[in-house]
């Protein structure tokens, strides 16, 4: 079936006519000759000179070469028979911590000290990427939530955005409720056995307008399921720091965390190195997919190259014309034109009407 995806391009079909109209004529700065024997000659030949074409006739060329403009940029298309494509899977929203505190280098990975964060996004990244079959999308959180990349099946395109997140990109503090919120308003229009939230922080609650059981509850309301890891070592495992009193660890809420995966029917899982988180990882990989409704599509076959081709060779072929006499010229008279002047014209003209 053919089709404009773009139809309301021709709303610009009066726009020349509009631009004669209302702005000034150009001055091309050259002389115009005036004949004024014309009269004469069309006495002599016994017939009338058609000095111009009928306006029509001049315009034709120039209004259909817009008119094919026109249907280029409209993105004409055939579209084929629909085509079903099987969905299935989960709507599964990853909530990360960025504030300060996952800064706190007291993970261990590969023999290694490396930052919460920097864990959080090797072993989330593996668990994004091989979720085939899944919508996934990304919130940042911090002092605010914000979402980082929309549910989508570009699962790569999203581990590249969790790659790229920052510390303190949303703010120092931890606002997990409003992190949850902001997963139910973007998973309520999704297939209500689909919604998987999976929330990561290392704090407890201390910004933000939403309490984090009060948004648990709306969650559990839209059928919302939410995962929750706390990650980070123990207290007494985090450095010199922690000898101190001074890990980030201690902020960490477990009873919330635990409360807010139990009102929504998740699991509260505890992450304090890198075993543990990749072991949670592979747990999270055994969701089981949930079947949504097959969606179709159409595929499309662009048509805009004709019309545009079109236009460019009725373009190249205005341009020869206008070139052409000239050319002409030069062909039938090698050497130098001379043009008589006027008064040799009408020695001429009265010559011929002696002859007559």
């Amino acid at each position: 079936m053919f089709e404009l995806a773009w139809p309301w391009v021709f709303i610009l079909l009066p726009l020349p006519w509009l631009m004669r109209v209302l702005l000034p004529a150009a001055d091309s700065g050259e002389a115009a000759l005036k004949v004024g024997f014309l009269s004469e000659l069309e006495e002599l030949a016994g017939r009338r000179a058609r000095t111009n074409l009928p306006a029509w006739r001049q315009q034709s060329p120039f209004i259909l070469l817009w008119v094919l403009l026109l249907m280029a940029a409209a993105r004409p298309q055939w579209l084929g028979e629909p085509v079903p494509i099987a969905a299935s899977g989960r709507d599964l929203l990853v909530a990360v911590d960025v504030s300060g505190s996952m800064d706190y280098p007291d993970m261990r990975w590969h023999d290694d000290d490396v930052s919460r964060l920097s864990l959080v996004k090797h072993l989330l990244g593996d668990f994004l990427a091989n979720r085939e079959g899944d919508r996934v999308g990304l919130i940042l959180f911090g002092s605010r939530a914000y979402v980082q990349a929309p549910l989508t099946f570009d699962r790569r395109t999203v581990r590249v955005w969790l790659d790229d997140a920052r510390i303190g990109i949303a703010g120092k503090n931890t606002a997990i409720g409003d992190a949850i919120g902001l997963a139910i308003k973007r998973l309520r229009q999704r297939p209500t056995q689909s919604r998987v939230l999976i929330l990561v922080t290392d704090g407890a609650n201390n910004a933000g307008q939403i309490d984090p059981i009060t948004a648990a509850k709306l969650a559990a309301g839209e059928g919302v399921k939410i995962y929750t890891i706390g990650i980070g070592a123990d207290p007494n495992q985090g450095g010199s720091l922690a000898m101190l009193g001074l890990s980030p660890s201690l902020d960490l809420d477990e009873p919330s965390l635990k409360e807010i995966a139990d009102i929504t029917g998740g699991k509260y899982f505890r992450a304090r190195d890198g075993q543990q988180l990749q072991n949670i990882k592979q747990a999270l990989d055994k969701l089981e997919p949930v079947a949504q409704q097959p969606t179709q599509a159409r595929p499309a076959q662009a048509l805009y190259q004709w019309p545009l081709a079109t236009a460019l060779l009725m373009s190249l072929l205005l341009a020869v014309r206008e070139r052409w006499p000239d050319t002409l010229l030069q062909r039938l008279f090698k050497r130098k034109i001379f043009l008589p002047s006027n008064e040799q014209w009408r020695q001429r003209i009265k010559r011929l009407r002696r002859r007559r």
